[in-house]
């Protein structure tokens, strides 16, 4: 890569030559004499601002008012807006949560992006190609790999492979190079010839994974990667998607309903609510939202949170608590100072608190303070 040459003393001499030739009755501005160093300075900066594009990731994924309405079933002619214009954008590298409670339009906007629903309305284009004008394009270029999966218990893992190749035109002994590599990416080098049904649920989801890369795209959806996995699962199936970003530059978009597993693998979070993006920015950014401490606590009954909730919303600094079954939760300045005066409250009232924990934020809390549900709502 070429760089930017430092000015030479032979270069402040040109001014000198300038003079000479002027002086000799050729006339030469001072401008054109120095305007080899002006372009030499223009490409420098054009390649700096090159690399700066290229550090901070070009955007693989642009919505701008997507919207997707459904027909209310038994009421004539109402319309339901399942997806109220959202705007967004996923640049290239990164790896995207995307987060909303049942029935906030995560999915419908899951199903719009890979072309598996039409928006009503809006525009976008997925890796350079128009999502509504483009389907067929926007699907060779991405990947998907749904929460249910898409392998046969019966049939061999190398078979699944080769039959997923085919429907994008590769040839076999393309697709068993192309398989055999990713299966070895994934710490799954040895399961070309077993029965996917002898797999464990880890290894099926990552061989789901390899399904949804076979045909080389730079952009994979990852619709639940980790549902139904153990812990250890969990956390080693992390350890293979950060793989993908960082090993195979892949851009990985991934919904989930899991709190720990968007905060420990996303780069950015998206969350969307009733249809709209609420919020979006890095785990950190996210919980900077959220001011002061969390305190949760934990009634005998649902009457009792009621009750308390009324208590804790009259402590100074206190923002509007929120009650789940039989606990309350709400964010406070210092929890330290607040919780003294809270169980005084309480125990005033004659309500008995069977739990009582403080906490920094975490994104737990900034999602409900956001959404005022929890995510599996």
């Amino acid at each position: 890569m070429m760089t930017a040459r430092a000015i030479k003393p032979g270069d402040v001499a040109m001014a000198h030559r300038v003079r000479a030739i002027t002086s000799e009755g050729t006339v030469r501005s001072i401008s054109q004499a120095f305007r080899p160093l002006r372009h030499a300075r223009l490409a420098a900066q054009e390649r700096l601002t090159n690399i700066e594009a290229k550090v901070q990731g070009l955007p693989i994924i642009e919505a701008q008012g997507l919207k997707r309405t459904f027909k209310a079933r038994g009421a004539k002619g109402k319309l339901i807006e399942a997806v109220r214009g959202i705007d967004l954008v996923v640049r290239e590298g990164e790896i995207v949560g995307f987060l909303g409670p049942n029935g906030a339009g995560k999915t419908t906007t899951l199903k719009m992006l890979c072309t598996l629903l039409e928006p009503t309305g809006g525009s976008a284009t997925v890796v350079g190609a128009d999502l509504r004008t483009d389907s067929v394009g926007v699907r060779r270029r991405i990947g998907y790999v749904s929460q249910a999966g898409s392998t046969s218990p019966e049939a061999r893992a190398g078979e699944e492979i080769m039959s997923q190749a085919e429907l994008y035109g590769i040839s076999r002994s393309v697709a068993q190079k192309r398989g055999e590599a990713l299966l070895a990416a994934l710490d799954l080098g040895d399961v070309w010839d077993r029965p996917c049904g002898k797999l464990s649920g880890g290894q099926r989801r990552r061989l789901d994974i390899v399904m949804g890369l076979i045909h080389e795209p730079k952009l994979v959806f990852l619709d639940e990667p980790s549902t139904g996995l153990d812990p250890q699962s969990r956390a080693n199936l992390w350890t293979h998607i950060r793989k993908l970003r960082d090993e195979l530059g892949t851009t990985v978009f991934l919904t989930t309903h899991y709190m720990d597993e968007a905060d420990s693998l996303s780069d950015r979070i998206l969350i969307i609510d009733n249809g709209t993006i609420v919020a979006e920015g890095t785990p950190a950014e996210l919980k900077k939202k959220v001011s002061g401490d969390a305190i949760t606590l934990t009634l005998r009954t649902a009457g009792d949170a009621e009750r308390s909730a009324l208590i804790a919303a009259g402590l100074a600094g206190a923002d509007t608590p929120v009650t789940e079954a039989n606990v309350v939760r709400l964010h406070v300045s210092d929890g330290g100072s607040a919780l003294p005066v809270l169980l005084k409250g309480l125990v005033d009232a004659g309500i008995e608190a069977i739990g009582v924990e403080v906490n920094r934020p975490t994104l737990d809390d900034v999602f409900l303070t956001l959404t005022g549900r929890s995510l599996r709502d």
